[in-house]
């Protein structure tokens, strides 16, 4: 991607996306997913208020897990910019149902509250789990009967194709708007925000310019995209990435006091562990505590990448198992 940059950087070229390299992205980047347009922006946050944007009306609200990225991890971009409630459920995995989505139906209809419009799910979830192409099709059915769009956050999107050995436009499809992650898959600053239906199709390029994501150079975004899609870099990136996340479950499961907590589906690694064990392993290694309880325990986040190795994997896990020897020697002394 670096080289696709600076390859990029020579000679002039039309701003604004209207240059060759930005118009072949897009149009490689709708053929992979069977979009109808296609919107580079800088990053997974603006692709999810861009996203959303082109599906909601004033007072309409969106029903999304309590755990989700859009929820949690956002700063409330999405009630400050777009100005709509987001009507939160509590998951066991991260992931929606209909019976959980049409738990959040019943103010449909009264003009005292706000209206449930979209539906946003994020494939992967923020739990490291994946929707099977089942549960996509149940969710977009779901959301025809009762007169809703489906937004998905693909940030992951990669690892999500990669773990179900699907195509992108298999999970497209279930969607009226999603996003395509650059940013998490070997990406320096690009998202994809891809429009399905021709009935949301309008007004994405207003909306871009509008919430501050129009680049000007636009050719460097594209760039990155174009090297990702060449050779099918994304795929081989995600494969990557969920391989060494398979090889350090596989590898820590078996450990004494560790339990994995989630299904492991992706790249991610969620593992309850002992407090005092995280802590240790954190003086070394760089990794987020998902939560902690009364009890001493924690559950502890382990994200893989595309360069990760087979040998920090191991070394990691090593350490893993030097933390575990140490808290179960300590406890068992009197």
């Amino acid at each position: 991607m670096l080289a696709a940059i600076g390859a990029a950087n020579g000679g002039d070229a039309t701003a604004y996306g209207a240059d060759d390299l930005s118009q072949r992205a897009v149009a490689r980047l709708c053929e992979l997913a069977g979009a109808r347009e296609a919107y580079l922006v800088f990053n997974g946050t603006a692709a999810n208020v861009l996203g959303l944007s082109l599906l909601l009306r004033p007072f309409d609200a969106v029903i999304c897990a309590e755990t989700s990225h859009l929820n949690v991890d956002e700063c409330g971009a999405a009630e400050r910019v777009l100005g709509c409630k987001l009507l939160t459920v509590p998951t066991p995995d991260g992931k929606l149902t209909p019976r959980l989505v049409e738990s959040r139906l019943d103010g449909l209809g009264d003009q005292h509250r706000a209206q449930p419009r979209v539906v946003q799910i994020a494939q992967l979830t923020e739990l490291g789990t994946c929707y099977s192409l089942a549960e996509l099709a149940e969710l977009r059915a779901c959301c025809d009967a009762n007169g809703l769009f489906c937004y998905i956050d693909g940030a992951r999107l990669a690892n999500a194709a990669a773990h179900l050995g699907c195509s992108v436009a298999d999970i497209a499809g279930c969607a009226d708007v999603l996003s395509f992650g650059g940013t998490k898959n070997g990406a320096l600053a690009v998202e994809a925000v891809l429009v399905m239906g021709d009935e949301v199709a309008t007004g994405g390029v207003f909306q871009r310019k509008q919430l501050m994501h129009l680049a000007s150079k636009m050719r460097f975004l594209a760039a990155q995209l174009t090297a990702l899609l060449d050779g099918e870099l994304w795929l081989a990136n995600a494969r990557q990435a969920n391989a060494m996340a398979k090889r350090l479950a596989s590898a820590v499961e078996p450990l004494p006091g560790i339990r994995l907590r989630y299904p492991m589906q992706g790249n991610g690694v969620f593992a309850e562990i002992g407090q005092q064990q995280a802590a240790t392993l954190q003086r070394d290694w760089d990794f987020h505590v998902w939560s902690a309880a009364a009890d001493g325990t924690c559950v502890v986040r382990w994200m893989t990448a595309f360069d990760t190795t087979e040998a920090e994997v191991d070394a990691f896990t090593a350490a893993i198992r030097d933390a575990t020897v140490s808290r179960e020697t300590n406890s068992s002394r009197p």
